[in-house]
Formats: structure tokens, C-alpha cells, sequence
């Protein structure tokens, strides 16, 4: 665990930090779609990515799940950090992208380490300031993009986290995500597809040029 864990933070913690790290952590691994967070549970330990990605969703006042933002290597959850600090219920959904490496940490180090170590203060700030960002960025999206503008930000996104141009989801999912209608997933898909910036096959999208 440790090598992982130099590898992916090594170039954020110093070595007593990634120490510690390694002494309390518990090393977990989760295939692509496991739940590691749910809506309304007290959180207990906070997630370092070794890799993979987590998509993390909220869901609206009917039950509607919309895609917040995507974790990757070197990165923790804000929304994490927050929960555990306040002691209250999680606000967000986490489920992997694919399958993920992860170091969970018991929340009782989290302050501990605030005081004792600069570089994870550093880490902290970093995490909120670069969460805060993303989901203004999706807040943008929603307020002033097109539907089919919020689509091909969320194909280009896909193909980042993954660095695979073939997404594995299906109309239905991507329309969960975007808060909108399967039936207009489908239809701006197509359109895409007849101006060649994308191929739909039977069960996955594969991105041409977008």
C-alpha cells in the first residue's frame, strides 16, 4: 500500500504524513458500480484515491439523480471532509466509475492532522477549493447550456475519467445523470451521430471527434 500510496500523494504529503497514512489506513478495493456512499448516512471515514474514478450524484426533491462532479487519482470528496467534520448525514451519492483503489481514512485523523500537518491543511483547502469549482461548473451547465451542450460536456468528461473513447452507459443512465428524459438522450445521441462526432452500437457509445 505504501508505494501506491507514494505514487499517487507523494508529491502532496511528506514522509511522515504518508506514514501515518499507511498505519491507520485501510486499503479497499470496489469494482465499477459499487456504492460506497448513500444519500443520508453518518459518515465514518474519508476516501484517498489510488485510482479509478468516483462519480459523485445528488438527487432532487422527486428522487432524480443529477452528476455533481467525477474523483480521481489524488483526490478526496469535499462533501466528505465537510460531513465528517460537522458529524452529519451525507448530502451525496458515490458510486465507482470503474474499478477503483481507494485508502479509507477514520474521520478521528482528520483534525488531527489538520493541526499537525501543513500539507494535509494545504490538501484540505485544495479539495474544497477544487470541488467548489466543479459543481459551480455543473450549476453553469444547468443554468446556461443547452441540453445537447450539457451532453457533449458530459461525453468529453466520460472520456477523460475513463481515458477510453468508448462510454459503457446506456441512454437510460446518461439521462438519469442529466436530469432529463431517456427519449431526449436518444434523440440528441442520433444527432450527434449523423454529424460523425459520435458511433452508436448496441451497447456502448463509441466517441469519434467531439
Amino acid at each position: 500500500m505504501i508505494k501506491e500510496l507514494k505514487d499517487s500523494y507523494g508529491h502532496l504529503f511528506e514522509d511522515a504524513l504518508l506514514d501515518e497514512i499507511s498505519r491507520v489506513g485501510t486499503f479497499k478495493e470496489v469494482p465499477e458500480g459499487f456504492k460506497l456512499m448513500e444519500i443520508g448516512q453518518y459518515i465514518k471515514v474519508m476516501p484517498l484515491l489510488i485510482s479509478g474514478a468516483i462519480k459523485i450524484l445528488r438527487n432532487d426533491n422527486d428522487g432524480d439523480e443529477l452528476l455533481l462532479y467525477f474523483l480521481e487519482r489524488g483526490d478526496t470528496c469535499a462533501v466528505t471532509l465537510s460531513c465528517c467534520l460537522g458529524e452529519t448525514k451525507s448530502q451525496i451519492r458515490a458510486i465507482a466509475e470503474m474499478d477503483t483503489k481507494l485508502i479509507m481514512i477514520p474521520i478521528g485523523k482528520m483534525e488531527e492532522w489538520a493541526a499537525k500537518y501543513k500539507s494535509w491543511r494545504r490538501f484540505v483547502f485544495q479539495s474544497y477549493h477544487e470541488r467548489l469549482l466543479e459543481m459551480l461548473s455543473t450549476i453553469d451547465s444547468i443554468a446556461f447550456l443547452k441540453m445537447d451542450e450539457r451532453l457533449l460536456k458530459y461525453l468529453r468528461d466520460k472520456v477523460n475519467v475513463n481515458k477510453n473513447n468508448v462510454i459503457h452507459n446506456t441512454h437510460q443512465e446518461i439521462a438519469y445523470e442529466l436530469h432529463t428524459s431517456r427519449v431526449v438522450i436518444s434523440r440528441l445521441l442520433k444527432n450527434l451521430e449523423n454529424q460523425d462526432k459520435i458511433k452508436l452500437h448496441r451497447n456502448n457509445i463509441e466517441v469519434i471527434s467531439i
